[in-house]
């Protein structure tokens, strides 16, 4: 190919996935307890150590990459070939600002290069879906105008819905109050978060308890999947396996043809939802809100 297709780890791209393909990835900071580390999409990672920590009173702290080190990963590439990056939301993070400024001076030094940024509007597994069809598109030998062009005609498609088990890490980080917090924790309210059109993570319900909250999941995935084998539905978990495998099973019998994969959601993204977190992402109808 005479482009690179690229990503960065917020998608939360399975690493087996990500070397089956091999797929050059972005690597994001994240630490706990004052160490630091990269999100190297589970490679290294003990997700049930890092979650438990996590119920222990570890918090986990994230952080954006600078230029410079956009720059390290950029340069290297577009000394030889031209570059598709495919970015998790600009609505997210300040990241993506960085990202255009390396792109932006890069793009001075090495002016016969091509360097394509696409904001998916979505991060976590949702980015997965689209990346895969993307990929496939790519390694079929697709232009990197088109496979760009595919994603941002079809990023709206790309659905995800999680539900979270204990507020107080969506507290944490500035998504509810605390007053909102504890109220919901005494009424076991679950909320519902979705990515919305603008890529941002918006709650769109509350249900009390973690049975109407699975039960939510299950009914927006059934009716928001389209052709159930266009591409794999991911189901997703902070160390809640069980409940995981049960999404999956209740996911294959209510759409035939389905494919459900179960991966786990990473460090980065779970250092803000938390343990417990449940998630189901998928292709389908167009985002609602």
């Amino acid at each position: 190919m005479d482009y690179v297709f690229m990503t960065d780890s917020d998608s939360d791209l399975p690493y087996d996935l990500k070397e089956k393909y091999d797929i050059p990835v972005v690597y994001m900071p994240y630490a706990v307890n004052g160490k630091e580390y990269l999100d190297d999409l589970g490679k290294t990672l003990d997700h049930k150590s890092y979650f438990e920590a996590m119920r222990n009173g570890a918090t986990p702290v994230t952080s954006a990459l600078n230029k410079e080190t956009y720059l390290d990963y950029f340069e290297p590439i577009l000394k030889e070939k031209d570059l598709l990056f495919v970015a998790f939301s600009s609505q997210l993070s300040m990241t993506l600002r960085e990202v255009y400024a390396a792109r932006e001076e890069l793009l001075k030094k090495y002016p016969e290069r091509k360097f394509i940024v696409v904001d998916t509007l979505s991060i976590s597994c949702v980015m997965v879906t689209l990346i895969l069809e993307a990929h496939e598109m790519y390694r079929n030998g697709a232009p990197i105008e088109e496979v760009a062009d595919w994603i941002e005609k079809n990023r709206m498609r790309a659905n995800g819905y999680f539900t979270v088990d204990d507020l107080k890490y969506l507290k944490r980080g500035g998504r509810i109050s605390t007053a909102a917090a504890a109220m919901g924790t005494m009424l076991d309210l679950k909320p519902i978060i979705m990515e919305n059109r603008e890529g941002k993570l918006v709650s769109v319900d509350k249900v009390r308890g973690r049975k109407k909250a699975f039960n939510w999941l299950l009914d927006k995935a059934v009716d928001g999947i389209e052709d159930p084998a266009e591409s794999t539905t991911f189901v997703l978990h902070a160390d809640a396996p069980e409940e995981a495998e049960k999404l999956r099973d209740a996911l294959v019998e209510r759409v035939p043809g389905i494919r459900v994969r179960i991966d786990h959601i990473g460090p980065v993204i779970g250092a803000h939802c938390g343990p417990g977190t449940l998630a189901v992402c998928f292709m389908g109808k167009e985002r609602n809100c």
